[in-house]
């Protein structure tokens, strides 16, 4: 069959602001000629929408990639290591919300302060905690491998059990796992 005078169809959809817009395009002979139409449609959905978790993963990698090149001098990630990790941790106290009272403070151990203090915002421990998990997955999702990985190093794990020790202290709250209580049997009155 001559290509000049083979049947091609070409059709396309594309929805804008919840109308449908179908094109298609057949060409016989060379001849082009089009037919489009509009109909209505519900809000089209991607069949790739990534989870909340996903995102989020993404744009803790994406940061992370920013501050490897913003590093002076730029650092490129097989040459990251626990130590530029803690450093980026560090880095993002700047930004922490959470109140961690020093130990001059008068209201160092106390859950609820009556008042507030002069003492540093900082990153809740759960919050640096997470972030490390999320970038653990990935920096392995994104050729690094495992035994390499930087956000598994063991400066990485005593730095994030210091900052939830001392989180806990300067709070007043324990981090300590909670012994289950065990139901006691019940004893049936003696008459």
């Amino acid at each position: 069959m001559d290509p000049m005078t083979q049947e091609m169809n070409f059709s396309s959809t594309h929805d804008i602001n919840n109308f449908a817009i179908t094109t298609t395009t057949t060409s016989i002979t060379g001849s082009p000629s089009a037919s489009a139409s509009v109909s209505p449609s519900a809000p089209a959905s991607s069949p790739t929408t990534l989870s909340r978790y996903e995102n989020q993963k993404r744009r803790d990698w994406n940061t992370f990639g920013q501050y490897l090149r913003n590093h002076r001098p730029p650092l490129s990630l097989p040459r990251c290591s626990g130590a530029h990790v803690l450093e980026f941790l560090r880095y993002l106290d700047q930004f922490g919300k959470t109140k961690v009272h020093t130990q001059l403070c008068p209201f160092f151990g106390h859950p609820n302060p009556p008042t507030p203090c002069p003492c540093p915002l900082r990153q809740a421990w759960g919050s640096l905690d997470a972030l490390i998990g999320r970038l653990r997955a990935a920096y392995e999702e994104n050729g690094g491998k495992p035994e390499a990985n930087p956000f598994g190093a063991r400066a990485v794990r005593l730095y994030l059990r210091e900052v939830r020790d001392s989180q806990a202290k300067a709070r007043g709250i324990s981090y300590e796992k909670k012994k289950r209580k065990r139901p006691q049997p019940t004893v049936p009155p003696q008459s």
